[in-house]
């Protein structure tokens, strides 16, 4: 094997096995269902590829550019885990209050939802912070601020990106696409234990993702 492929290989393994479980497509597939109530099976799948795109981006974004675009505003990766923290607790919050009665669908034809409210919803709250929250951004900024530039090995790395990223953004796409038909299956009471589990999770990861901010931020401090 290469010395090229292996770092390839290498890194593509590391940014899947650093951000998969962060992502974790498969436990957000629940809140994805309930955030969408009423957009119906076809809207889903829209939205199911939309998220996966935004997601591609936002995490190659972030390991090719993020660690610039925070040093330009004097933004530090703490700082990103507060606000992102108190975001993801926010939405989690709303999720866990939302009555069993409001998440159950609704007899009749779905609503019409128009290509902008699409794009609006598939990238907040669906994408940012649901799916590739302030702990993915700064886990994939951290991971592309330490990669070797300029080394005989970056072409590698920048395909390691690209390709972990879509290995990532392809997990997203087939969770939340078929979480209607898994749901089914399921039952809507089973579900609903489910969404209620999974948005205690999802305050429980906002509250420690701002807890490491505060502590980073203590810690500079002293």
């Amino acid at each position: 094997m290469s010395a090229d492929l292996e770092a390839l290989l290498r890194m593509t393994f590391l940014i899947v096995a650093a951000l998969f479980p962060i992502v974790n497509p498969l436990g957000d597939a629940p809140i994805f269902l309930g955030l969408t109530q009423g957009f119906g099976s076809e809207g889903r799948k829209m939205l199911s590829r939309k998220i996966a795109i935004n997601s591609l981006m936002l995490l190659v974004g972030s390991m090719l550019i993020g660690s610039h675009i925070l040093g330009f505003f004097g933004i530090s990766i703490p700082v990103v885990q507060v606000g992102g923290g108190l975001v993801v607790l926010s939405t989690g919050w709303e999720m866990l209050r939302r009555r069993e009665d409001e998440s159950e669908p609704k007899p009749g034809p779905c609503k019409p939802v128009s290509p902008s409210e699409l794009a609006e919803q598939a990238f907040y709250p669906l994408t940012l912070p649901l799916t590739v929250g302030p702990g993915s951004i700064s886990v994939a900024i951290t991971v592309g601020a330490n990669r070797h530039v300029g080394s005989v090995h970056s072409w590698a790395v920048l395909v390691a990106i690209l390709l972990g990223s879509a290995l990532l953004a392809l997990s997203v796409y087939l969770a939340y696409r078929y979480a209607e038909s898994v749901a089914r299956v399921l039952g809507q009471t089973a579900m609903n234990v489910i969404v209620k589990l999974s948005s205690f999770i999802l305050m429980c990861i906002g509250v420690q993702i701002l807890w490491n901010g505060l502590a980073a931020l203590l810690k500079i401090s002293h």
